[in-house]
């Protein structure tokens, strides 16, 4: 494993692994044929990098994404590995020359399209190259079960036998269900041991849900608050994001849009310019983005609800790849919903699929109007339950409750009364015009001025009406007709509230507002545009030179050489050595402009015993929360005990305290189902009392460690606090 290590340091400036990828590395190592199941941004594509770039000849990694291939082929170029990618977008000639180069063994990695092995050509190719492992990214498309079947992935698995050698073979995902994972295992002979989860929680994604807002608004409310943050709007139709488009692109903004209807040379242009900083804002179906490892996009904001729930986390998983704070807001419409099933009506699935479908989005739904955590809805939804509702992350929308909460039960029953002496025969706009008092003609028309209602809402604004009107259709008290035009229609919720019944409280949230910064932003700015003028000169993305993490730690803590430059997150040898001087330069030129201006204390920069006794003396959270936080920011047991000079043993006791304090423990860091079976099974048979005779009944490589685990995880034993 230290190879492995020294590779992570000098070629991509990380001190350790992240949870996982020590054990999947570790199999593949081993010949073990892995499944690596972790959130977008957990670091998948580590796991088959750095195994291919220590082991003897050519690594084969399979995507269904071409975007995908060069943004991965580039970050390889830019660490200086030979890597190249194989697909319809280049010419036949090129394919032919790379198929040449792969036949010589020329590459290090080869990315290539799940169509290409129904190539003669490649297969022969593939016969006589040196493959030192086969890779299946997004490895859901493999299973009729997920929500994005590619059946050409499916049909690679019998050609996998023609090509010989037994080349060891890893599948990665980040979204995949209990039933998919299960036929990803049968289909590429994965045994469950060898399947690494992590669990999908990004504790760096704040999800927040805006109801009956109005959507530019808040829209234009977020991007002042959040000024000079990369993000992307995803809408449901080519429609809305031509509408939002020009919508952001009038006030200003430095937006492009990517849907369908483009042509693929304005789809190039229009990904090409947000990939290089040119655009900070990308408007989008979701076409865009699959496979786009831009590291620094801060937000995602869903116009529109998407259709299902791997959709949904799939998408908003592509802000904050780099580690970074990053929001994730959803603003929901019930109109959306009819958008989304007119969606499953057009497609070509049957009527099983269609069923199918209808059920994921109804769960999508009841996301948008859960009021427990968010963050529990969306692990429930994927680990089946394994989560509490209750549980608290603290910084969702529904945990946060950042805003005010307001009774409205006299304006809704305004409002409700005005629905009912307009018959229930119109909808949202002319229902609002009615309660403002509009001087619209089409109220003349309709003779809707001498209803009794008319203008009893004038104190409000037309767009405030609006939004309580699309509050009373999100919490059901108020139906909206399904069609082109929705006709607002009372149901029994709006009787009781009309009687008196039920009273009504609306939240009205804040927008989320940009952390504090806690490092020089105008030095982080000008590092940015140098980052940005040596990217374009290189033709390569910005982020594979360096991170905005790794920029804002360069602003944090000014580093004066060499050494200093090589202790921050992201930074390696390699790209020390391609990149490392002239940002450098560019720090010790700012400091030379800024004479008065102090580096806080680099904590970064202290050794590890220094480090954790200036901790010790400014924390005074509990131990066992502190060792817990250091296992979620991806340290080991053994490292833990390092940082914080303790015994292994007493690291061990604080995670399984902080389990039984309620806190999340990602059990498979510790054993497997069929190993906490068989612990559970023998204890039961023996019915001991003492570890020790447990221990001497089970397989020798049964650890203390792992049989505390089983027994803390299922309640038979405790730790006691300290």
């Amino acid at each position: 494993m230290e190879k492995h290590l020294n590779i992570l340091q000098n070629y991509f400036g990380y001190p350790s692994f992240r949870p996982g990828q020590a054990e999947v590395i570790d199999n593949i190592d081993q010949g073990k044929n892995t499944l690596a199941v972790m959130p977008t941004g957990g670091g998948k594509s580590l796991c088959y990098q750095v195994p291919g770039l220590a082991m003897n000849g050519t690594a084969i990694i399979i995507s269904p994404l071409i975007s995908l291939m060069k943004d991965q082929v580039d970050g390889l170029h830019g660490l200086g590995v030979t890597a190249t990618y194989i697909n319809s977008s280049i010419s036949a000639a090129e394919q032919h020359q790379r198929l040449r180069d792969m036949q010589q063994n020329r590459y290090q990695f080869i990315y290539v399209a799940p169509e290409r092995f129904e190539s003669g050509s490649f297969i022969h190719a593939l016969k006589q190259t040196n493959i030192s492992l086969i890779a299946f990214d997004e490895a859901h498309c493999i299973s009729q079960w997920g929500h994005d079947f590619r059946p050409s992935y499916r049909s690679i698995v019998p050609i996998l036998k023609e090509i010989g050698g037994d080349p060891v073979i890893m599948a990665l995902t980040a979204t995949a269900t209990p039933e998919v994972i299960e036929d990803i295992q049968t289909l590429l002979h994965i045994a469950p041991a060898n399947t690494v989860h992590t669990g999908f929680e990004r504790k760096n994604l704040s999800f927040f849900i805006e109801k009956g807002v109005n959507k530019t608004d808040y829209i234009l409310s977020y991007l002042k608050k959040h000024q000079g943050e990369v993000g992307i709007i995803y809408a449901a139709t080519r429609k809305q994001v031509e509408y939002v488009y020009d919508f952001l692109k009038e006030k200003g903004y430095a937006v492009s849009k990517y849907h369908g209807g483009l042509s693929e040379q304005e789809r190039q242009a229009a990904q090409t310019a947000f990939i290089f900083d040119q655009s900070e804002i990308m408007v989008a179906t979701t076409a865009f983005g699959m496979g786009i490892d831009k590291s620094n996009v801060r937000f995602i904001i869903h116009y529109a609800i998407p259709m299902n729930m791997e959709s949904y986390y799939q998408e908003a998983g592509r802000a904050g790849r780099d580690g970074e704070p990053s929001n994730c807001v959803l603003l929901f419409s019930p109109q959306d919903i009819h958008t989304q099933k007119f969606l499953i009506e057009k497609s070509e699935l049957d009527e099983e699929g269609m069923q199918r479908e209808y059920q994921k989005l109804n769960k999508m739904v009841n996301y948008c109007r859960t009021q427990s955590c968010l963050n529990s809805y969306i692990l429930n939804y994927f680990q089946f339950g394994s989560v509490a509702p209750s549980v608290s992350c603290g910084r969702c929308s529904n945990c946060l409750k950042q805003g005010e909460i307001v009774d409205i039960t006299e304006e809704a029953q305004m409002i409700l009364s005005c629905v009912k002496r307009m018959r229930e025969r119109f909808g949202v706009v002319m229902t609002a015009k009615v309660l403002k008092g509009s001087k619209d003609k089409k109220l003349i028309q309709f003779g809707l001025t001498g209803l009794t209602t008319y203008g009893i809402l004038a104190k409000y604004t037309e767009k405030e009406i609006i939004e309580r009107i699309h509050f009373l259709i999100a919490e059901q008290y108020l139906s909206a007709e399904e069609g082109q035009f929705p006709v607002l229609q009372l149901n029994q919720k709006s009787m009781d509230i009309l009687t008196g019944k039920q009273n009504v409280t609306m939240f009205i949230q804040d927008v989320p507002t940009a952390e504090k910064a806690d490092y020089n932003a105008d030095l982080f700015e000008t590092l940015r545009q140098l980052r940005r003028t040596m990217s374009e000169q290189l033709e390569l993305p910005p982020y594979v030179l360096f991170s905005d993490m790794t920029l804002k730690e360069m602003a944090r803590y000014l580093p004066t050489n060499k050494e200093d430059f090589l202790r921050l997150k992201g930074v390696g040898q390699k790209k020390y050595e391609l990149y490392g001087e002239a940002f450098l330069k560019a720090i010790a030129d700012w400091k030379e402009k800024n004479p008065d201006f102090k580096a806080p204390t680099a904590i970064h920069f202290q050794s590890p015993k220094t480090r954790h006794v200036k901790e010790e003396e400014e924390d005074n959270r509990p131990s066992y929360q502190k060792s817990y936080e250091l296992l979620q920011r991806g340290k080991s047991i053994r490292e833990i005990a390092a940082i914080r000079d303790l015994k292994e043993t007493t690291i061990e006791s604080h995670l399984f305290q902080a389990s039984q304090k309620g806190f999340n423990l990602n059990w498979e860091l510790f054993f497997n189902n069929q190993e906490e079976e068989e612990i559970l099974s023998t204890h039961e048979a023996l019915d001991a009392t003492g570890l020790k005779e447990l221990k001497e009944a089970l397989p020798e490589d049964f650890t203390y460690r792992k049989i505390k685990a089983v027994l803390v995880k299922n309640e038979k034993f405790g730790v006691k606090e300290g």
